[in-house]
C-alpha cells in the first residue's frame, strides 16, 4: 500500500513539474513570436528557452518546435554551434536601431531613451558577437 501511494504522489509531482515546464515553454515561445515584431524581446534566446523547457515537459512539443520551419533552424544553429545566423543578426540589430531612431524622432523622454539604449546596446553586442554558424 505505501508503494502505491508513493507511486501516485510521484506521478502527481511529475505532472505538476511537466505543467510548469510546458507553461514556461509556451510563455517563452509566445514572447519570442512577439519579439519578431518588437525589438526589445529577443526572439532567438526565447525560442531556445522554449525548446529547453519543452524538452523537460514534453518531448513531443520539443520535436514539433525543432522541426518547425521558422524556429527549428534557430534552435539547431544554437545547439550545434552556439550561433545566430547572419540574416537574423542583421534583422535584429536593424530593427533595434530603427526603433531607437523612431523613439528619438518621436521625442520620447530622455529616461525612456536611456532604458531603450541600456537594453538594446547589450542585446545588440551579444547578438553580433555570436558566431554565424556553419557556412553552406
Amino acid at each position: 500500500m505505501p508503494d502505491e501511494i508513493d507511486a501516485i504522489v510521484e506521478t502527481r509531482r511529475r505532472r505538476h513539474r511537466d505543467v510548469l515546464w510546458l507553461t514556461l515553454g509556451w510563455a517563452a515561445l509566445a514572447l519570442g513570436a512577439v519579439g519578431i515584431f518588437l525589438p526589445i524581446l529577443p526572439t532567438t534566446p526565447l525560442v531556445i528557452v522554449a525548446a529547453f523547457a519543452f524538452g523537460k515537459g514534453s518531448p513531443r512539443l520539443r520535436h514539433w518546435l525543432v522541426s518547425h520551419a521558422r524556429f527549428g533552424p534557430l534552435i539547431h544553429d544554437w545547439e550545434a554551434h552556439g550561433a545566430i545566423a547572419r540574416p537574423y543578426k542583421i534583422t535584429g540589430c536593424s530593427v533595434m536601431a530603427l526603433t531607437f531612431i523612431v523613439s528619438l524622432i518621436a521625442g520620447l523622454a530622455w529616461w525612456i531613451l536611456a532604458i531603450q539604449a541600456a537594453c538594446m546596446i547589450p542585446a545588440g553586442i551579444y547578438v553580433v558577437t555570436r558566431p554565424d554558424g556553419p557556412k553552406g
